[in-house]
């Protein structure tokens, strides 16, 4: 009997599991100047343009190689409209909050990590975020874009 149990749980993941996975995230590195990444991920993503569902928060966790030294990181997020870079505020901008122990060291490897709420009173649009982590001299250790859609629900 639990055998058989077991056998229609496995098969029933199996089923469910093929519409749960997310697409891997597409972003376009748009100018690492101090820094490479490694990996990109904002959660729950699971298509593009990524679906932001106004009152509802998402975490960034971004992994970067720095290739100089820093005491401080901020972080900047743009929406691009029209090619237009519309500021954009975030609850947390020090990079040294975020997942990161400040100094950082050149070919060291961090894990940049935050949350992105979006807010109900955001319009209902397709536009691309832009997000980079400054250092000391407002060089980015990472730069990337990815195609949004906030909505509704």
């Amino acid at each position: 009997m639990a055998l058989t149990l077991l056998a229609v749980l496995v098969a029933v993941a199996a089923c469910a599991l093929p519409g749960a996975i997310a697409e891997p995230l597409v972003y376009k590195d748009c100018g690492c100047v101090k820094g490479t990444l490694v990996t990109v991920d904002v959660s729950p993503c699971p298509k593009q343009p990524c679906p932001l569902v106004k009152g509802e928060t998402y975490t960034v966790n971004v992994t970067f190689t720095s290739k100089e030294d820093s005491t401080n990181l901020t972080a900047v997020v743009y929406g691009i409209l029209l090619k237009v870079p519309v500021p954009f505020q975030i609850p947390e901008p020090d990079g040294c909050k975020s997942g990161i122990s400040c100094p950082i060291k050149s070919g060291q490897t961090y894990t940049y990590l935050t949350k992105l709420p979006i807010k109900k009173s955001y319009p209902s649009l397709k536009l691309v975020v832009r997000w980079m982590l400054q250092d000391d001299n407002n060089q980015s250790l990472f730069c990337w874009d990815i195609p949004v859609q906030i909505t509704d629900g």
